[in-house]
């Protein structure tokens, strides 16, 4: 059988297991029992095979190799995924946030980074595991970022406080982006071979970012004047199915960021486009499509994190190693939404479960995952454990990621709840200022009031 035969049985498998959730709990996201059920059947199969009940663990293994995660996401869904959940950004909220989404996205993720690689270091050492600390670093950029899937996912069928909500949503797409360059560019300086410079690396960093963002713009340009063009619905929504596809095979084929490109065409034809090229019933059309292949593709990813797990080896040191990720990352989060959410804090007034919820929300997923399967094998041994540096990190990954999904993903709706209690019927935490007090953004009013 080949992968498409796969794909279509996993396909199937993960509709099946969301029909039975839905059936079961209407308050048990789909997406976390998905996971939960691929990697309970992940770990089934590896332990029959160790007791030898059944001898199918290899077959699994080589159907989740031949799959190859990293290419089917990296190079694959992932631009469906980001530009529909652009879509549904509303640019007044988004107009809003701006500043917030910037600095998180930005110095959040950056600070991010850092922090958790030198954290990671050490604790290596610790357990005497000498990684080198660029590799420590490359961890702390695949993981740092919020993964927009996984987030979108559950964050918006919770229903939280719309300004609350794009914080959330605004910063994951965007960090998104902003992860992958940086990955990009410690993994140019980690596996490139040649002597790294400021200068160089501030380079790759400026064409995979701006220029992901300037061809993302052009794109949608284009996708709004040909969509303007036309008066056939269904040609429409045609027309926007290139924006992830061709689209987004070109953008990775200039070396810019996909990733960013996918977010900025969707959010000017999600908001732009939708108003003044899409008919009143076309514009359903639009919701309702991208709404079935975001859950379609989310399910099927959610299925391939959970049977990921075949695909790594575990070793005691790494096993160790993964405990003391989980804290790590978490207090990382904590610590680089704390800085600028302090500074931002003397400006504006947030809802007070805004730092709690950004930081418990900020969940991991099939991005990570693949950032961590494209590091080469064999490359990068530590020491006298000649243990893979990949294999290391895969597991820090995947431990990281099924902890996001299945702990905080599942207690996220508490603390959620609170914070509509703090005001439930509209969230305007602006402090008056001469200019608040003089203008009123009309559009944000009417759409927060709705």
């Amino acid at each position: 059988m080949g992968i498409y035969t796969y794909i279509c049985f996993l396909s199937a498998l993960s509709i099946l297991i969301g029909f039975i959730t839905s059936k079961i709990s209407d308050r048990i996201q789909s997406t976390i029992a998905i996971s939960a059920a691929a990697m309970v059947g992940s770990l089934l199969l590896l332990v029959s095979g160790k007791l030898g009940w059944f001898s199918i663990e290899n077959i699994a293994t080589g159907v989740m190799q031949q799959i190859d995660f990293k290419s089917f996401l990296l190079n694959g869904i992932l631009g469906f995924l980001l530009f529909a959940g652009a879509l549904g950004i509303k640019l007044p909220i988004l107009k809003d946030q701006k500043w917030e989404i910037t600095i998180f996205a930005l110095f959040s993720t950056l600070a991010s980074t850092f922090i958790i690689g030198g954290f990671i270091y050490f604790a290596a050492l610790l357990i005497g595991l000498p990684i080198s600390f660029i590799y420590c670093v490359l961890f702390g950029a695949l993981i740092s970022p919020t993964d927009p899937i996984a987030v979108l996912a559950i964050i918006k069928n919770l229903r939280a406080p719309k300004r609350l909500s794009m914080q959330v949503e605004g910063e994951s797409l965007f960090n998104d982006g902003v992860g992958l360059v940086i990955f990009v560019t410690v993994f140019t300086v980690a596996f490139g071979g040649a002597e790294p410079t400021v200068v160089g690396i501030f380079e790759l960093f400026m064409h995979e970012a701006i220029g992901g963002i300037i061809f993302g713009f052009i794109l949608g340009l284009v996708a709004h004047w040909l969509i303007s063009a036309t008066d056939d619905g269904s040609m429409e929504i045609l027309l926007t199915l290139t924006i992830p596809t061709a689209g987004f095979i070109l953008a990775n084929a200039m070396g810019v960021s996909g990733a960013l490109a996918m977010v900025v065409a969707g959010i000017m034809i999600g908001n732009w486009t939708r108003n003044k090229g899409f008919s009143e019933q076309s514009q359903r059309y639009l919701d309702h499509f991208w709404e079935m292949i975001d859950h379609f593709l989310n399910s099927l990813l959610f299925l391939l994190i959970g049977l990921a797990l075949l695909l790594i080896n575990i070793s005691w040191q790494s096993f160790l190693l993964m405990l003391l990720a989980i804290p790590i990352c978490l207090a990382a989060r904590y610590l680089s939404l704390w800085v600028p959410y302090v500074a931002l804090s003397r400006f504006r007034t947030y809802n007070p479960y805004t730092l709690k919820i950004m930081t418990w929300g900020g969940l991991r997923g099939g991005l990570a995952l693949a950032m961590a399967l494209s590091i080469p094998a064999q490359t990068a041994m530590i020491g006298e454990t000649q243990l893979d540096v990949r294999d290391v990190i895969l597991v820090m990954t995947y431990a990281v990621v099924m902890f996001s999904i299945l702990v905080q993903g599942l207690t996220i709706e508490k603390m959620i709840q609170q914070a509509k209690k703090v005001d439930p019927n509209k969230e305007d935490y602006l402090r008056p200022t001469a200019e608040t007090k003089a203008r009123k953004n009309d559009d944000l009013n009417a759409y927060l009031s709705k």
